[in-house]
């Protein structure tokens, strides 16, 4: 059952299971990198080259989480809580914004680490190994923002302990909008981007129009309508539903990416039309 009740939860509740630190599966955070890539300036393709080291936005999406293997102290004890944000008061997320971050210590949620990988990246007295460790997690956690139960209750581990079947198959929540309904579509990442990409200025002009706190505040919003129709029995009927949704909040994902990097990185891309709302924070305008 869905029916679980919204306990004690705080910013930056305690650790999760490392499950929960995986969203979208290698696929989904794939087809947002791909899709940036399609939006970026020729400025901000330049700029990121030494960052990228060969690599491509796809290729590095999915770092943050296969460095979760690395034995050191960070990744096996405090990236974690790099991947989501658990807020009781989520219509007033703003307040939960952090311009500032500017150390991994100070890093406690999502939302601090986007900010955390914004301000290296903007800093001319970050090393380029420092922004390139910053680039790679923000694509990430872009990615992140965008899976509704990276902004779910901390009580059920963002619908990790919500057991649900697939198609018959014993899974559970966050699982199955992490992986399950992306690989139903049986897509390649490129192909799965050529189907959901867009040149509609309105729709680009509409998702541009926004900050990272928006996007948590949607995935919240989406997370709170799923878990309050409790449906675990998935199959046909649930994909017909709610693969609209996927798809839309990957395009927004992929979309916004481009739209932070080049307002990161080019100083000339045209805001709503190339990069995020001028309107942001004193830290994307610097």
């Amino acid at each position: 059952m869905l029916t679980t009740k919204i306990s004690s939860l705080a910013l930056a509740a305690a650790l999760l299971t490392s499950s929960q630190a995986l969203a979208w599966g290698q696929n989904g955070h794939r087809i947002v990198g791909e899709l940036a890539s399609l939006h970026l300036t020729p400025t901000t393709q330049n700029a990121l080259l030494p960052l990228l080291e060969g690599d491509s936005l796809a290729e590095v999406s999915t770092w943050a989480d296969e460095m979760r293997s690395d034995n050191s102290t960070f990744w096996r004890k405090k990236s974690s809580k790099w991947h989501y944000i658990n807020v009781t008061d989520a219509e007033n997320m703003h307040k939960h914004v952090h311009h500032d971050v500017s150390s991994k210590e100070q890093v406690k949620n999502v939302l601090d680490g986007m900010y955390y990988g914004i301000n290296v990246l903007k800093s001319d007295k970050s090393s380029l190994n420092e922004k390139r460790f910053a680039l790679r997690f923000l694509v990430h956690l872009v990615g992140d923002s965008h899976q509704p139960f990276h902004a779910g209750r901390a009580d059920d581990h963002g619908g990790n302990k919500i057991s649900v079947t697939f198609f018959g198959d014993k899974t559970n929540l966050h699982s199955t909008w992490d992986t399950r309904l992306i690989e139903n579509e049986r897509l390649s990442y490129t192909e799965f981007t050529n189907f959901i990409k867009t040149s509609n200025s309105a729709i680009i002009e509409d998702y541009l129009n926004s900050e990272p706190a928006d996007w948590l505040l949607e995935s919240h919003h989406i997370a709170e309508n799923i878990y309050n129709l409790n449906e675990t029995d998935i199959s046909y009927g649930y994909i017909y539903k709610y693969m609209p949704t996927v798809k839309t909040r990957l395009q927004q994902g992929g979309i916004r990416l481009a739209g932070l990097l080049n307002q990161i990185f080019d100083k000339n891309a045209q805001p709503l039309k190339e990069a995020l709302k001028t309107s942001n924070t004193a830290t994307l305008n610097n």
